[in-house]
């Protein structure tokens, strides 16, 4: 019903024409995309509510689209040890049996947004972008330890695709408006629209520009508001009365950045491993996500605040005076808790974890230290914002994004300087050391070759077959010199293809060499040929065909049909292919900087 609907979502060609010939109109699309942004994060969150609500016999909300901090799971101090058990295991069960069957109807994987802008430029499937959302609310609603924000981005981003395609936009624009979803949906979920909007331009865009600032801007204002207007946004960050800054904090700052940089690295090589344990144990998907349920609710029977993203865990750690025993188990076992919950195949993100488990550090660091030096204070809820904002720069990779969320959370200029020194150096030593953030790592580990958004999709789409000449000349290789020279004069061409009797490829003639050589008439052509052994086939991509020339150290190239069957179906000049590429890469520039 769905995929029916969005294809039937045609716009008149007038309409489209108006919107592609005026930036103003991109940013009408993206006010929209802001709206449906905002929508999605409210009734996302209030689905996971409900469930949580019905599954877990949790208190119910005086009114729809409010959900307050008493009513989080992560926020419970104890659960019906049988419901804490039991409904992640059964929970886990029902997911993978349902994933299993949606699996044989679309085997393909789900296109994310930043896969989307990297190399399809911006188109998405709408249909597969609600059946991830939906995965992601049953995955949180029965208490893995995810968050919604992955569920977020794709819903979001889904739609403005769609909307994006019917309104047949160039591919910049596209990528932009799917930026604008994300963007809405994070600004929304968090409560911050500048966050929101960074987070479209490190993340999904990949780049900043002038012309996707104002859609940007505009989608994560309007999806910050639209969210608001249901619930009250809080993500339960508890931020510090005053800080005074002193070369001792900054150093701490610096310190903190570096561990969570090691920890991010850990986190995502764990949820790695898990994922690999899981596949050597040849598990039916139904029960790899029921083993993870049962990890989550044995560990939520003592401990239900690694349960869900983590919101309320968040909130009751700054506000109650837990002890550091408690702390410390909540922080290994959420750790343990999302590695379990994404290595056995549940779907949801690692950014809330991610600021949970640094909240929980940043902590256990301060408590530590107020140990070692006791005439000395060191606020636990400072370090707490410290360490949340470097864990999260370390694990999603968006280092400006993180330092406006601690800036909009806290509201406290001061103490974004001190996350601005610990994020700049988690980033810095992840990209470093690991070089990829978690979205990046897990493509890493199905073969992709990307570790951004950056539009790298074009490259793929000029391929060989697209830019080799079809009208090839060939020669058998016992052709005579004097017949060659006949055949192809100087000047009617610059190189001709040598084959077999199979008309099989053997190497490449050049015209000028033979009619500058001092050889009998009667000796054969295939005493002149070159890049015996180099050849390109049809389906290489404009950078491999560039190393391929290189390789070589050739000016012309001939394609075949396959490196064993070596049936000649084109040629192509070296010139021609860092012409096209030259063009290609002028025409990206132009976009990203709103020239055209």
């Amino acid at each position: 019903m769905i995929a029916e609907v969005a294809h039937r979502l045609e716009i008149p060609r007038r309409l489209r024409a108006l919107v592609r010939a005026r930036e103003s109109s991109l940013i009408g699309l993206a006010a929209v995309v802001g709206v449906l942004g905002g929508l999605v994060v409210a009734v996302m969150g209030t689905a996971v509510d409900l469930l949580h609500q019905v599954l877990f016999n949790l208190p119910v909300g005086p009114v729809p689209f409010h959900w307050g901090m008493a009513e989080r799971l992560s926020a419970q101090l104890k659960l019906n040890p049988v419901l804490a058990f039991s409904v992640p295991l059964l929970g886990g069960l029902f997911f993978g049996t349902v994933t299993e069957c949606i699996r044989r109807f679309r085997p393909e994987r789900e296109i994310d947004p930043i896969e989307a802008n990297a190399l399809h430029g911006g188109r998405m499937s709408l249909l597969g972008s609600v059946i991830v959302a939906a995965q992601t609310v049953w995955s949180s609603g029965v208490g893995a330890s995810v968050g919604l924000e992955a569920g977020y981005t794709q819903f979001a981003s889904g739609i403005a695709s769609r909307i994006g395609n019917a309104f047949h936009l160039r591919r910049g624009d596209l990528r932009i408006l799917v930026g604008c979803g994300a963007a809405a949906g994070i600004a929304g979920a968090f409560g911050a629209p500048l966050a929101g909007a960074f987070y479209g331009f490190e993340l999904i865009i990949g780049s900043y520009s002038p012309n996707s600032l104002a859609p940007v801007g505009i989608s994560a204002l309007i999806g910050y508001l639209v969210a608001h207007a249901f619930s009250s946004v809080d993500i339960g960050v508890v931020g510090p009365e005053k800080i005074t800054i002193t070369t001792r904090e900054l150093a701490i700052a610096a310190v903190l950045g570096l561990l969570a940089s090691i920890l991010g690295i850990l986190l995502m090589r764990g949820v790695a491993l898990c994922e690999v344990m899981f596949s050597r144990l040849r598990l039916r998907p139904a029960l790899r996500t029921m083993t993870g349920g049962m990890v989550i609710g044995l560990i939520a029977m003592a401990y239900p605040q690694v349960m869900s993203s983590g919101h309320g865990a968040l909130r009751i750690i700054g506000v109650l005076d837990l002890s550091i025993r408690t702390i410390a188990l909540v922080f290994m076992l959420k750790i343990l808790a999302s590695i379990a919950s994404l290595g056995s195949g549940f779907r949801g993100g690692l950014f809330f974890s991610s600021l949970l488990i640094g909240s929980l550090g940043g902590h256990l660091l301060a408590v530590a230290l107020t140990m070692m030096f006791p005439t000395s204070y060191f606020d636990p809820n400072a370090f707490a914002v410290i360490g949340m904002s470097a864990l999260a720069a370390s694990v999603i990779g968006g280092p400006l994004t993180m330092i406006f969320i601690a800036l909009e959370t806290t509201g406290d200029l001061w103490l974004t300087t001190l996350v601005l020194i610990a994020v700049i150096i988690s980033a810095q030593v992840t990209r470093e050391v690991f070089g990829y953030s978690f979205a990046t790592w897990r493509f890493h580990l199905r073969g992709e070759t990307i570790r951004s958004a950056a539009d790298i999709g074009w490259m793929r789409d000029l391929t060989v077959g697209k830019m080799m000449r079809q009208d090839v000349q060939t020669v058998h290789a016992s052709t005579t010199v004097a017949s060659f020279r006949e055949a192809f004069p100087l000047g009617s061409t610059a190189y001709v293809v040598a084959v077999d009797e199979a008309d099989r490829y053997v190497g490449l003639v050049h015209v000028p060499e033979t009619h500058a050589a001092e050889a009998l008439p009667d000796k054969a052509i295939k005493d002149f040929l070159h890049y015996t052994d180099e050849m390109l086939l049809p389906g290489m991509a404009v950078k491999e065909a560039v190393l391929a020339f290189d390789r070589a150290e050739a000016e012309a190239l001939a394609v075949v049909d396959s490196y064993l069957d070596r049936r000649i179906i084109g040629l192509l000049t070296e010139a021609y292919v860092l012409r096209r590429y030259s063009a290609a890469l002028e025409r990206r520039r132009q976009e990203m900087l709103g020239e055209e």
